[in-house]
């Protein structure tokens, strides 16, 4: 399936017109002059080094890095990156740690945890863990363009009548308005992590005829 990539060796993923999600290592000297860097820790630690500061990244932090800002890290953290192509103007970054973040709902059970978003400065996008306990939720679409990332359980993104499996390390394109269902087929939540544009809330949802999709 063209909208699912299975867990694999570190590198790119998806490379859309709007983003370049990329697993791996995040040592060394960064800067790109035409994106907003959105990353969040897998694994390890690493000191980052960026407009002057020094910040402490470990597992479940998010950091936000407007286009043109150099920055470096040293240690072993390894994360996945999305850069965002032509953002929306921003400066600065930010730096956040999800595992104090509070959950909202979205439809059939499931609910998220907001990572970087405009309030914090990333004004193109909005990054989010989705928590999606065991079960199928009915067909849907977004208005947004989303890349997604397994981060544990298992699962299948249903597409057309087409089926992919997910498990943690798989990746996911969902352009904007793509019918589609990620249903979690194991015993434990499946968690994901998601990065969508324009920024907005992980809970609006669309059924295929265009109504809402509801929350709770």
């Amino acid at each position: 399936m063209q909208y699912a990539i299975a867990a694999g060796a570190d590198g790119p993923r998806f490379e859309t017109g709007g983003f370049t999600q990329r697993v791996g290592p995040l040592a060394g000297e960064h800067r790109d002059d035409d994106a907003d860097a959105v990353v969040y820790v897998l694994e390890g630690t690493a000191r980052v080094t960026i407009g002057g500061e020094v910040c402490e990244l470990r597992p479940k932090v998010a950091l936000f890095v407007s286009r043109g800002t150099a920055w470096s890290a040293e240690g072993d953290a390894r994360g996945i990156s999305v850069l965002v192509h032509e953002p929306e103007a921003s400066s600065g970054h930010a730096v956040l740690d999800l595992d104090e973040a509070q959950k909202g709902t979205a439809t059939a059970g499931r609910e998220f945890v907001l990572g970087l978003t405009p309030e914090s400065g990333c004004a193109s996008v909005t990054q989010f863990i989705g928590l999606i306990p065991p079960g199928r939720a009915p067909d849907h679409f977004h208005l947004y363009d989303e890349v997604i990332y397994v981060l544990d359980g298992e699962g299948v993104l249903e597409i057309g009548g087409e089926q992919a499996a997910l498990r943690a390390g798989s990746c996911v394109h969902l352009p904007a308005r793509l019918v589609h269902c990620l249903a979690n087929t194991g015993d434990s939540e499946l968690r994901v992590l998601g990065v969508f544009r324009p920024a907005g809330s992980p809970a609006e949802a669309y059924y295929p005829d265009g109504t809402p999709a509801m929350a709770g």
